[in-house]
């Protein structure tokens, strides 16, 4: 099983609220580099930011989720 990157956050509050979302909806969502980001100021943004994960295939539908979640919040 491979994770794909569905999410990038810039701040570790950011991504949980994503990983929480995507749980709560039935994915199996993992976070990546949130630790470094606590650890070092600013290293989220040079590394390319704290990843929300999901398995291969979960991807798809998850990126679907998250889209039509954001749509939502715009109206």
């Amino acid at each position: 099983m491979q994770l794909i990157t569905v999410y990038t956050a810039f701040s570790p509050v950011d991504a949980d609220l994503v990983r929480s979302r995507l749980e709560a909806a039935d994915f199996h969502p993992a976070v990546v580099h949130d630790i470094a980001a606590l650890s070092v100021e600013g290293y989220s943004g040079t590394t390319g930011g704290i990843l929300v994960q999901v398995p291969d295939q979960e991807a798809e539908d998850a990126a679907e989720f998250l889209r039509s979640e954001d749509n939502q919040q715009d109206t």
